[in-house]
């Protein structure tokens, strides 16, 4: 028996020897981790079918399958049988489907908004429009699918694709000044929309929003480049506290060719940012809040009288999250479904057409995440919810009325679901952070699997050739709360020796990156278990303000931003310092943007705590980010300067003692380099040392060019080495 043991010991140790560590080059070099997935996937409304776009080498190809039998109904619409297009990388059906919008040779904007030449295609003449010969932005069909409505230089246009006429319904649209149904830059970022202009359900009115800049003060960027002389990039950025665009409500009647503003009298607020026509075709709705954010209005204006309604009211003493007010369900009598923090839980409501309240659909101490829809048929609505643990992701039906709730998910991590028309099915997307993603058609009505779609076993068996750990999941109690923590471990692990510890965080309002999903989009989890198997013990935790745990714990740091996260950073460093396989000498932390902001209040304020930080692209002085994000969580510098300067590394940078790595690419568009440059001049006015690294021209992910994040995750990584060691640099230090 010893020596079969000493037999299956060898055996196994050689199999362990074989097996490779995560290289930088495997990570953002050759792709060895790629995950594949459905592009572009769309649910159709005619009919229980689906359409994916799939790329070749013969082009780019549109192709239909059937929800039922997954199989390829036909290819709709292939790029190599189009007139001069062979790819094309966007797509949209007008409502009866008969027409598709397809666009060509786009070109990034900001991180939302785009633009590009687009063509509409007529699926049963087979004929090709070509929309505008100039780029333009967000074309979109009315509901007749007789024409596109679209934005170019800030000016809204419509083309008739009967009669080929194309005709320009504002005229005082210009850079940084004036732009019509288009959103400016800080809504576009923070509201998370482009496109600001509407068809009502008959096709013949369009409502948009106009955006006056003329007082938002302008921020300039130089742009490097391969010329001799740098240009620069000069855009409107309202800075916490300062100007925002000045916002009003029209309606374009494409019947008499009136353009008309909607005043909308006491109900007027200082955003709007979200319009939509309800299920009466000439009765507008429009979402309005106070600069503070924490007083919202639902307003119904009427498309003939030009008359507006205030329908709902919600306010908070905080601030209300619109995050899933993106769409209103309007029934057909225009009665609506509603989402709301207000019994402290993200919540579905169901109001009649007056705003009155009919029932709390959902409830519980978990939060409703995502809305998929309501089948009319069966009175149900669909949903993903933290039902099973605020780390994961389940999805459930349940009836309008509230009752008759079933969990159409089976297995427990991230469930995500993309339902057909009818609701008779929907493709399930599932990840767990030991499983990368499978693509699943479900029985909508029982949660039954029918068939897989496609998976990553690929990737698992490549996978099984790398030294990898599994995330361990817990939690990690402090003086101030209990939080959700991961942990990954070195695969040779010992709970003998002392390991130094690096840890990750994001920590913004309503965030989390302790979930139970797949590797994120990133890829920092490569490099986390890339760290590992150097010898390091990798944590996130998420603190107070992070989401998912209901409204108290995320608006307690409501005029605070930093305070609390940061505390809870450095009470959890305190108690895993405490653990005997943890080396409290060595506690470094790292994080992006804000969690870059975190890294440098956690090497200022923590600096008993950390030996070691790094800040990405960090927010430095919330004076100097955008108003919409900030003042929703601040209100503005006038009103709570303390709020501002209490928390900010800049005021605090006597306090280093460790080593800091400031890294900022010069073309950030939204947290500015200017953070970093001012937290420069203060450590050197403080004569602190510290390291930096600045990427020219590169925006806020700092990615662009082929080797920008092999270059930044090397220096990383040396950069950690440096000051932290390994366990093994440890042992040899003693020995010397």
């Amino acid at each position: 028996m010893k020596y079969l043991f000493f037999l299956l010991l060898v055996f196994t140790t050689s199999i362990y020897a074989q097996k490779q560590d995560i290289t930088l080059d495997d990570i953002w070099v050759n792709g060895t981790f790629r995950t594949v997935g459905l592009e572009s996937f769309h649910s159709m409304d005619n009919g229980d079918f689906y359409t994916i776009l799939n790329h070749s080498k013969q082009g780019t190809s549109l192709d239909k399958f059937d929800y039922k039998t997954l199989k390829k109904v036909e290819t709709v619409v292939a790029g190599n049988d189009l007139a001069g297009i062979k790819y094309f990388d966007d797509y949209t059906f007008s409502k009866d489907e008969s027409k598709i919008i397809i666009g060509i040779d786009s070109e990034k904007i900001y991180r939302h908004s785009k633009k590009g030449k687009y063509y509409v295609y007529d699926l049963k003449s087979k004929n090709l429009t070509l929309i505008s010969e100039n780029l333009i932005q967000e074309p979109t069909f009315s509901p007749n699918s007789k024409k596109v409505g679209f934005v170019y230089q800030n000016n809204l246009y419509v083309k008739d694709l009967e009669t080929t006429n194309t005709t320009q319904i504002t005229f005082d649209g210009e850079k940084n000044k004036i732009i019509n149904g288009i959103t400016d830059w800080v809504y576009e970022e923070e509201f998370a929309f482009v496109r600001a202009f509407e068809w009502n359900g008959d096709s013949n009115k369009i409502a948009y929003i106009r955006f006056d800049e003329s007082k938002v003060p302008e921020f300039s960027m130089d742009i490097y480049g391969e010329d001799l002389y740098p240009t620069k990039q000069v855009f409107k950025y309202p800075k916490a506290g300062e100007n925002n665009s000045e916002v009003s409500l029209h309606i374009y009647d494409l019947t008499n060719k009136k353009n008309s503003e909607i005043i909308l009298g006491n109900e007027k607020q200082y955003y709007i940012p979200r319009i939509q026509w309800t299920k009466e075709k000439n009765t507008l709705s429009l979402i309005t809040l106070n600069r503070h954010q924490n007083n919202l209005n639902l307003i119904f204006v009427d498309g003939k009288s030009l008359q507006s309604t205030l329908v709902l009211n919600e306010n908070d003493k905080a601030y209300v999250d619109i995050g899933m007010k993106d769409e209103i369900t309007f029934l057909k009598d225009n009665s609506f479904l509603w989402s709301s923090e207000k019994d402290g839980f993200n919540h579905i409501y169901y109001y009649d057409k007056n705003g009155k309240l009919k029932n709390q659909v959902t409830k519980g101490n978990w939060e409703v995440t995502s809305y998929y829809g309501f089948d009319e048929k069966t009175n149900q609505i669909f949903y993903q919810s933290t039902e099973e643990g605020s780390i994961n992701r389940s999805i459930y039906s349940i009836k309008i009325s509230g009752k008759n709730k079933k969990k159409l998910s089976k297995s427990v991590g991230n469930n995500s679901a993309a339902f057909s028309n009818s609701f008779n099915y929907f493709v399930s997307t599932y990840s767990s952070s030991n499983t990368p993603p499978v693509y699943t058609l479900v029985d909508a009505k029982t949660g039954n699997e029918i068939k897989e779609i496609k998976n990553n076993l690929n990737l698992s068996e490549i996978l099984t050739n790398y030294n990898l750990s599994p995330k361990e999941f817990s939690t990690i109690k402090t003086k101030d709360g209990e939080f959700n923590m991961w942990m990954i471990k070195p695969t040779h692990f010992d709970p003998n020796k002392e390991y130094p510890l690096l840890m990750f965080q994001y920590s913004g309002p309503g965030s989390q990156q302790v979930n139970n999903r797949w590797n994120n989009v990133w890829r920092h989890d490569y490099w986390h278990q890339m760290m590992a198997e150097k010898g390091y013990i990798i944590v996130c935790v998420d603190g107070r303000g992070t989401g998912f745990k209901g409204r108290d714990f995320k608006k307690v740091t409501y005029k605070e931003l930093g305070k609390y996260e940061i505390e809870d950073q450095i009470e959890a460093a305190k108690e895993l310092g405490k653990r005997n396989y943890i080396d409290a000498s060595r506690i470094g932390i790292w994080g992006w943007s804000y969690g870059g902001y975190m890294s440098s209040l956690a090497i200022t304020k923590g600096a008993d705590i950390f030996k070691m930080a790094i800040a990405v692209a960090p927010v430095i002085s919330w004076r100097f980010y955008d108003t919409v994000y900030t003042e929703r969580y601040m209100q503005t510098p006038q009103e709570n300067p303390s709020g501002y300067d209490d928390n900010s590394p800049i005021n605090f940078v006597e306090l280093l003692k460790g080593d800091y790595l400031l890294i900022h690419g010069t073309g950030d568009d939204n947290v500015h380099s200017q953070n970093s440059m001012r937290m420069i001049n203060a450590l050197v006015e403080a004569n602190k040392q510290f390291d930096l690294v600045v990427y020219p021209d590169r925006t806020h992910g700092i990615y662009k060019g082929n080797n920008t994040r092999l270059h930044l995750f090397k220096k990383m990584t040396k950069f950690i080495e440096n000051s932290l060691g390994t366990t093994e640099s440890k042992e040899l230090q003693i020995k010397n």
